[in-house]
């Protein structure tokens, strides 16, 4: 982790005077000369009595006062935090250093690695002059230290454990956002997975519903949900066309079994430490929407799994979105509102949710409201946009002794604006910090130490073999096979019947018997299709209970 230049600390400290001149009226009245007073107050509002995660220490008047440390309270890491930061500024690093700690105090994490360098959270850091110099300024006493890991992957693509998720379990929301499906069609899409839940029809992988699809606008399945408004032919051509675009991208490996168990992310070791679980993405970079609505599913499982537990001393999960951004990019209406209220109501069961991201803009206003833990690097404003995001976030911070707008532009790698919610809920002073240095390895792990780490790890053998069980398509596909069969057959006895009858004629010489029923007559008057739609509907006992989000209910 870079140090910050003279110039960025005589430009912290013009800031910091100039914010003591301009907003005395966010503070106790006092002469723009008792800089240390108005610092010590700031640090004041960081002692915290309870378990604290130390951030680093306070920047004031263009130096670092190590004796001025600013933490975060273990017991609001529930409460939910966003990171954010230009290109360049740290942000990864303080994610890994937010991580290491929760994990060392019993905390489990996940982290999404969409770059490939955070996987050395795992491994000891490297001493260096830079790290030497970091802990000195801000009274750390830094100690090489990995962090226990399991390391994942989407589908199996790239290194890692597989994570897949049945398409049954993922659920209309999710997939309509990860399709890219207007209003229209993705409540034609709730459609379908309503008539499957009810049904009894399994949907494992993308094979089954385009099954279930094509079976709903054929002509022995159109009426199934005409009394619930109906598939139209062109809409089912239009999810039809986006999976085939979908698979394109490589999802088919996504969706299948054995499905992922959310509830392997909340492990700790035997001697207490959490267990930091490592998402690889590089392999899927290229492929945003598919990667975030994925992590998406992943919360909103843990959502639907886990009890309600109100407050506690410290969470049972935090959870980092990297590259938020791209969460919300292009979402349908229904989805924010689905992670609006995710994110409202999973602090009560003991999750915390960290978005990362550039600024604080690319964050929804209703879910940025849900954020009491603020990390800000630096920003840039090179442009009039870059301006106006800048102003834009100044206005997020509660008043303060800095001038915000011209400190956020002069903060260097590895120094953030700070503000939490204390131990009684309220915000603490925004403080400008100078963070601390982790003590893992800062860059990614060797890749044979990595595939080592996973092949050694014992959900390798659970999760890393695909399995391809009878689900809807193959019900769907023997029921059409045994339903062109029988036709078959009837048309041949039917044809029989028909010559026996002339036959019996010519040797009676009496006039042709009454004719039989035509073959679609026979075919449907004896219900063989409506038999097919019978069969394939055995239900199960119930309409299956989905989330907030459209997620199905885990059966456990």
């Amino acid at each position: 982790m870079s140090e910050s230049t003279d110039a960025t600390a005589a430009g912290t400290g013009k800031a910091d005077k100039a914010g003591v001149t301009d907003r005395a009226d966010a503070v106790d009245t006092v002469d723009t000369a008792d800089t240390a007073g108005l610092a010590g107050r700031i640090a004041a509002g960081y002692a915290f009595t309870g378990p604290a995660l130390d951030l680093g220490a306070l920047l004031w008047d263009g130096a670092c006062l190590p004796d001025r440390q600013i933490r975060i309270p273990l017991s609001m890491l529930n409460r939910h935090g966003l990171v954010a930061g230009a290109t360049g500024t740290g942000k990864t690093k303080t994610l890994q250093l937010i991580a290491e700690q929760l994990s060392a105090g019993g905390v489990p994490v996940f982290l999404a690695d969409i770059k490939g360098d955070v996987s050395g959270i795992t491994a000891p850091g490297v001493p260096g002059e830079r790290t030497d110099q970091r802990a000195r300024d801000v009274a750390q006493s830094w100690q090489p230290t990995g962090c226990p890991g399991e390391f994942y992957s989407l589908g199996g693509i790239g290194p890692g454990i597989p994570v897949r998720s049945t398409v049954t379990a993922f659920g209309p929301v999710l997939l309509s956002k990860v399709l890219q499906l207007n209003r229209t069609q993705e409540q034609s899409l709730g459609l379908i997975f309503h008539y499957a839940d009810t049904k009894g029809l399994e949907l494992i992988d993308l094979k089954d519903l385009r099954a279930v699809v094509a079976f709903l606008v054929s002509d022995e399945g159109k009426a199934e949900l005409k009394g619930i408004g109906g598939l139209s032919t062109v809409t089912a051509g239009v999810i039809l066309r986006a999976l085939t675009a979908f698979e394109a991208q490589g999802a088919t490996e996504f969706f299948g079994e054995p499905e992922f168990d959310t509830s392997e992310l909340l492990r700790t070791t035997a001697d207490g430490r959490g267990v930091v679980s490592v998402l690889e993405l590089p392999a899927v970079q290229d492929k945003p929407q598919l990667f975030s609505t994925f992590l998406m599913w992943l919360l909103a499982d843990l959502y639907t799994d886990l009890p309600e537990v109100g407050d506690l001393d410290r969470p049972k999960l935090v959870f980092f979105f990297d590259e938020a951004h791209l969460l919300f990019s292009g979402a349908s209406k229904a989805f924010l509102e689905s992670v609006t209220q995710t994110v409202r109501l999973i602090r009560s069961k003991g999750v915390g949710v960290f978005f990362v991201t550039q600024t604080p803009k690319d964050v929804p206003a209703d879910v940025l409201a849900q954020l009491g833990n603020r990390v800000q690097h630096a920003l840039r404003a090179f442009t009039p946009d870059d301006a106006k995001a800048l102003k834009a976030t100044v206005k997020t911070f509660p008043h303060s002794a800095y001038d915000l707008e011209e400190l956020l532009t002069a903060l260097g790698t590895g120094e953030a604006v700070v503000t939490v919610l204390s131990e009684n809920g309220a915000p603490t002073p925004v403080a400008a910090t100078r963070l601390r240095a982790p003590q893992s390895l800062m860059g990614p792990l060797p890749a044979a130490d990595l595939d080592r780490a996973v092949k050694s790890s014992p959900l390798w053998s659970r999760y890393a073999e695909p399995v391809d069980r009878e689900s809807a398509y193959e019900r769907i596909s023997a029921e059409q096979a045994a339903a062109e069969a029988r036709a078959e057959a009837a048309a041949a006895e039917a044809e029989a019947g028909k010559q026996a009858s002339k036959a019996a004629a010519r040797g009676t010489g009496r006039g042709a018997p009454k004719e039989d029923p035509s073959l679609v007559e026979q075919v449907v008057g004896s219900g063989l299709f409506r038999s097919l739609a019978r069969s394939i509907g055995t239900q199960l006992g119930r309409e299956i209970s989905r989330s907030v989000f459209g997620t199905a209910r885990r059966r456990r």
